[in-house]
């Protein structure tokens, strides 16, 4: 049986690594062009949880895909929006893990108080717009031409989801540390998992 959890950075790095590494080298849907190692990925979840969820997908000790927020800008005035990020293991597409985790982690996001989450999309992927759409998320925007990879441009589009109304003086959104232990939290990481066929 799959389930979703928060990341263990120590014992899941090498594994999201290597899901991650065949959309680095293989596609423009990251713009990264150099695949971080399991050293280099597990700051990265490291530094990514002080703050955010980092959930996984595991199935039979294998993570089968990762979600997770990000600062979307690093002025304080954008303290409420948030990042989404998504990759599925290449083999695991068409069993609902990407919609799974997605839903999983807009539900933590939204208990954190985070306000909006924005998916940003190299396009085109219609795979990424479908799961955004699906989920809820608005496009919002394209950025013609914005990114350059592999000697082709990439129009880059932008797609919205309010996970709250916004309060006229909004309190600080709760960081990972402090909520992730409490039992609605747990519920939130794992209320995704009826979505997946796995």
């Amino acid at each position: 049986m799959a389930v979703i959890r928060l990341d263990r950075p120590l014992r899941d790095a090498r594994q999201v690594a290597a899901i991650y590494y065949p959309y680095v080298i293989n596609t423009p849907i990251t713009f990264e062009s150099e695949p971080p190692d399991g050293a280099e990925m597990r700051s990265r979840i490291e530094s990514v949880m002080e703050k955010y969820p980092w959930l996984v997908c595991e199935h039979d000790g294998e993570v089968m895909g990762y979600a997770y927020g990000s600062m979307f800008r690093s002025r304080s005035a954008y303290n409420w929006s948030v990042e989404t990020t998504v990759y599925v293991r290449e083999a695991a597409h068409g069993l609902g893990i990407g919609s799974a985790l997605y839903s999983s982690l807009t539900e933590c996001l939204r208990l954190q108080g985070f306000i909006s989450a924005v998916g940003v999309i190299a396009l085109p992927n219609e795979a990424s717009v479908y799961l955004h759409e699906h989920l809820g998320f608005q496009k919002d925007g394209v950025l013609p031409k914005a990114g350059f990879k592999e000697g082709v441009w990439h129009d880059v589009g932008i797609w919205w989801l309010l996970l709250s109304e916004p309060a006229e003086d909004p309190r600080d959104p709760v960081m990972l540390p402090v909520i992730q232990n409490r039992k609605d939290y747990a519920m939130a990481v794992k209320s995704g998992e009826s979505r997946m066929k796995i």
